[in-house]
């Protein structure tokens, strides 16, 4: 894991060097950016790049890999050249896309309206990303530049802290915008088995110290549950460490729109995860149906964990904001009410197209209780804006495909399909984009169905499939103390007997 992280710093510097810097010498370029509705400067993210393709960085304001953000009105000075760029501000917005040439004689300006086509909030829907590596001093602006409401700060992860110096802020908890937050003190253990995410401390884990091995990660998480209001997150599906977290029960969320989809490409192995097949599930977006596949699995094995989303932005190259989960909350959102509406599920998570859906009138994260099968009738009712061209939307029932719907530009919701269930189960929604260089989608939580007195279904296939995958998991521990080794093993012995007992209460296939 050192040496892949080391790499990644690497082919960051070496791509930092290739970077057009504005300075102080050339031309004056103004950008003026604003809302074409109310005419106010608008933050935004501006990708802007020279003649040669290469990211310009405007001196003094926050850029990462391949764009700056705005307050709406920026100033900076270019070599004289031709330059092309786009202006964005999340999935609600139009893309504005444009060049302009810079010379010597004259100062350029650059005016944009940018026009929202959908206000999620105005739904009722509020938007966070749970990943985030950018320094404190820039967040108010990455958030409104990406017209974001809720973002976690990792100030914490592995061996580095930016508390080891200074004194812990008395009031991690940020409000700003009436109805945007951050907070300072989440943070991230990333080791062999994959990366757990923690928010709502009110201290950073004692983690600096370990290994790639050792402790086992389910230690840290039990020190994590000591604190009211903790969330603990599983960053990624396919990490190595899964089944041992689902077997440990103490999850709340895990990260179906991850940062392995990026804004103009996928990553497209799992990195030290469990690799998937890559024949059957091809590069590029193969990763991204592989993460679906396990979240059905999980599913599938009566387990109720929402996704979350998280984009890695100061680590990988999206911006603030690409991957983000929406939480329903009507027109009073609270920080406190943003967690409890995604813990119960009332949410869906996207990286472009914006998905809201009801089944009988209900959001996302409902149970449907019927006495039998002939009680149960559920109609799906959606309404998808996207700025890619998609297909379809498809309505996915017990990990499977259940319908197909042609993609109908519509201003309202209308009816997607009509389910029944013989027996108790799950269904979604998802819509996935047509963009061939990344998985660019969205998805529904999940919506659970209860018949008779069999609350739950589990798949005997999916327990199976992590019961395969906790004994191969068990047997790649590498550590050449047996103490450590042994305390290590007794949480994967635990896990592996979570899933034997549930394979034994399987009651679907």
């Amino acid at each position: 894991m050192e040496g892949i992280m080391l790499f990644r710093i690497v082919k960051l510097s070496m791509f930092l060097i290739s970077l057009t810097l504005a300075s102080s010498r050339g031309s004056q370029v103004v950008f003026m950016v604003a809302d074409r509705n109310t005419g106010k400067p608008l933050p935004c993210q501006i990708y802007l790049k020279d003649k040669t393709g290469k990211p310009v960085q405007a001196e003094g304001l926050p850029f990462w890999h391949d764009h700056f953000v705005s307050s709406g009105h920026s100033e900076l000075k270019l070599s004289p050249g031709q330059y092309t760029y786009e202006i964005d501000r999340g999935p609600e917005y139009f893309i504005h896309t444009g060049s302009f040439l810079v010379t010597e004689e004259a100062v350029t300006k650059v005016a944009v309206k940018l026009e929202r086509f959908v206000n999620m909030s105005g739904h009722g829907w509020w938007s966070g990303d749970f990943h985030v590596h950018r320094p404190a001093s820039d967040i108010e602006l990455l958030m409104q530049a990406a017209d974001l409401h809720i973002a976690p700060v990792i100030t914490w992860w592995n061996n580095k802290s930016q508390w080891a110096n200074r004194q812990l802020t008395a009031q991690p908890l940020v409000s700003f915008d009436k109805n945007r937050y951050y907070h300072l003190l989440a943070g991230e253990d990333e080791r062999e088995g994959g990366a757990l995410l923690y928010f709502n401390l009110t201290k950073p884990l004692a983690i600096t110290e370990a290994t790639r091995e050792f402790p086992s990660p389910l230690e840290f998480l039990a020190e994590a549950r000591k604190y009211k209001g903790v969330w603990v997150d599983v960053e990624k599906p396919f990490w190595w460490d899964v089944p041992l977290w689902l077997a440990s029960g103490q999850v709340d969320s895990i990260g179906l729109a991850n940062n392995h989809m990026c804004r103009d490409s996928m990553h497209e192995t799992e990195a030290w995860g469990k690799p998937r097949d890559m024949k059957r599930l091809e590069p590029p977006r193969g990763n991204g149906f592989w993460t679906q596949e396990i979240y059905y699995h999980l599913l599938n094995c009566g387990l109720r964990i929402p996704p979350s989303a998280g984009s890695a932005s100061g680590v990988l190259p999206n911006p603030v904001g690409y991957n983000r989960v929406y939480v329903y909350l009507g027109k009073s959102p609270s920080y406190g009410q943003w967690w409890e509406g995604l813990r119960a599920g009332r949410c869906f998570v996207s990286n472009g197209p914006l998905l809201m859906c009801q089944a009988n009138e209900r959001l996302p994260g409902h149970v449907f209780m019927a006495k039998d099968e002939k009680a149960l009738k559920i109609e799906i009712q959606g309404f998808l804006t996207t700025r890619d061209p998609i297909s379809s939307i498809e309505v996915i029932k017990n990990g499977k495909v259940e319908y197909t719907v042609p993609f109908e530009k519509s201003k309202k919701p209308h009816k997607l399909a009509v389910l029944g269930f013989k027996e108790s189960g799950w269904f979604l929604v998802r819509a996935i984009t047509d963009n061939p260089k990344t998985f660019r989608f969205a998805s529904t939580a999940p919506y659970y169905v209860e018949i008779g007195d069999t609350k739950r279904r589990i798949s005997r296939s999916s327990a199976q499939f992590f019961l395969n995958w906790a004994r191969e998991r068990a047997a790649r521990i590498q550590l050449d103390d047996p103490i450590q080794k042994e305390k290590v093993t007794q949480y994967h012995t635990l896990a592996e007997k979570f899933w034997i007992d549930l394979l034994a209460k399987a009651n679907a296939d």
